[in-house]
């Protein structure tokens, strides 16, 4: 076998599944597999209509994998596979639901037998660039460009929000779809707050000091989940960083540019959260807390900020008391010299899904995304989930009374206007997300620095570029 990228790629999916011990056959066999998969799926089986555009058999069987997170399973059961089914009364659909997803479907990619829908998402999900350089992902052009459900007259691409498409493209080409509206910020309960007199801060000396007073409650003030959550709080970090420096930080981090990651506004940022834990401010016991595990300390008062994305609301509705009142504030400004705003926000499409090129039915996986992009089961997702999330299709949640939390998120998004900034390298490298991981628990528990922290991951930014068996994206 020659040394081609493509071939050192798929290597590389490879040795990332054997360490994660998801690998169940000799390596040998998983390569004859890949070679198998490059004959690619079904496209169809009938002729292509406005109203069957990829040619999907009327009695064809589409297997869906969910994940059973944040979302939970019900509003694929309950909502965007009942509303298939009307579409297309003659076909089957096969449902699974897991929390392992790499466990699940990197067998099946293997077998050369892979689901044809799945939502490839949680801490074991599998590596979207990884498997975008393996050419394991349906391109989505063909579905961008077809007639919505809604409206023959329109693409599917124009009935969703602008930078729909743009999120879960690779190097200009789409292979994923994020599916739902995502804001991420600092959470906290809006009645402990008010019962105690306490406001959002909006810098940095002003979250110092909030967090003194909280700290002299006997709460505590800040926090993570170290276990499998630190991905959070480098996204705290880096959104700080961009407010301090502009948005170009972000972009230039995703683009591997040399020294994106020591830059002086990162390093600035990095070093001021990592002050936290001297001062008392942060439990060193949430390093080895998952994140469920903390979320329940702030349900019951025992921590008051908390970072995350506007999932949480629903993730934690079973634990979390009526009068809570979920609400999201933006990650403080450092100061007044920053270039952006402080109320810039990190928001994106999130929770990504996408087709597998060699399934059987590549077909019905597309006209299934198709359906999903529907205003009817778009606004399923958001009346079913417990998170009540808006998705990306325009007008699906329109008059919909969301609970204080996503209210909350939604109110900040809007006052941030343009500042709203996003990143997308933890999709592109799953590696360089798991360096930054470990180093933010390093900074965060008070060992290493912020200088130690961004030189740490930009070491691995810059293997990462030279690592010709890797494929680069750009933005």
């Amino acid at each position: 076998m020659s040394n081609s990228p493509s071939e050192l790629s798929r290597r590389t999916v490879l040795r990332r599944a054997a360490v994660a011990g998801a690998l169940a056959v000799p390596a040998v066999s998983f390569l004859a597999a890949c070679s198998d998969d490059d004959k690619g799926g079904d496209t169809g089986g009938t002729a292509k209509t406005p109203t069957n555009p990829f040619g999907m058999k009327e009695d064809a069987t589409v297997e869906v994998v969910i994940f059973d997170g944040g979302y939970g399973q019900k509003y694929a059961t309950d909502g965007l596979e009942p509303n298939f089914k009307t579409a297309w009364p003659k076909a089957t659909v096969k449902h699974t639901a897991t929390q392992d997803i790499t466990a699940l479907v990197q067998p099946r990619f293997q077998g050369g037998n892979p689901p044809e829908f799945v939502n490839n998402s949680g801490t074991k999900s599998m590596d979207f660039g990884a498997l975008v350089a393996d050419e394991q992902l349906a391109d989505l052009t063909e579905l961008w460009d077809a007639p919505s459900v809604d409206d023959p007259n329109k693409k599917v691409r124009d009935t969703v929000f602008a930078g729909t498409v743009d999120a879960g493209s690779f190097n200009g080409k789409p292979f994923v779809l994020y599916y739902v509206s995502t804001v991420f910020g600092i959470w906290h309960s809006g009645k402990l707050f008010k019962d105690n007199g306490w406001e959002a801060p909006k810098d940095w000396a002003g979250f110092l000091a909030l967090c003194e007073k909280i700290k002299a409650k006997g709460i505590t003030p800040y926090g993570y989940a170290g276990a499998n959550a630190a991905y959070y709080q480098w996204n705290v970090i880096l959104v700080q960083a961009a407010k301090i420096g502009g948005g170009d930080i972000l972009k230039n981090i995703d683009n591997l540019e040399d020294g994106a990651w020591t830059n002086e506004a990162v390093v600035k940022a990095a070093s001021a959260w990592g002050t936290l834990a001297s001062k008392g401010y942060i439990n060193p016991a949430f390093e080895g807390l998952k994140h469920t595990e903390v979320q329940l300390q702030q349900n019951q008062y025992k921590l008051a900020m908390y970072p995350s994305g506007d999932w949480l609301e629903g993730e934690q509705a079973a634990t979390t008391p009526k009068d809570f009142e979920y609400q999201l504030a933006p990650v403080p400004a450092y100061d007044g010299s920053d270039k952006l705003s402080p109320g810039a926000v990190r928001s994106a499409a999130g929770e990504g899904y996408f087709v597998s090129k060699s399934s059987a039915n590549k077909a019905a996986g597309l006209e299934f995304m198709r359906q999903m992009l529907s205003k009817k089961s778009a606004r399923a997702f958001t009346e079913i989930t417990e998170a009540h999330a808006p998705t990306v299709v325009a007008g699906a949640s329109d008059g919909f009374a969301f609970p204080a939390g996503v209210k909350s998120s939604q109110a900040a998004l809007a006052a941030a206007g343009k500042d709203v900034v996003t990143l997308f390298f933890d999709g592109w490298y799953q590696d360089l997300d798991k360096e930054a991981r470990a180093a933010t628990n390093e900074l965060m528990f008070g060992r290493i620095d912020g200088k130690a922290w961004a030189e740490r991951i930009q070491k691995k930014a810059d293997a990462i570029k030279k690592d010709a068996s890797i494929t680069k994206f750009k933005r």
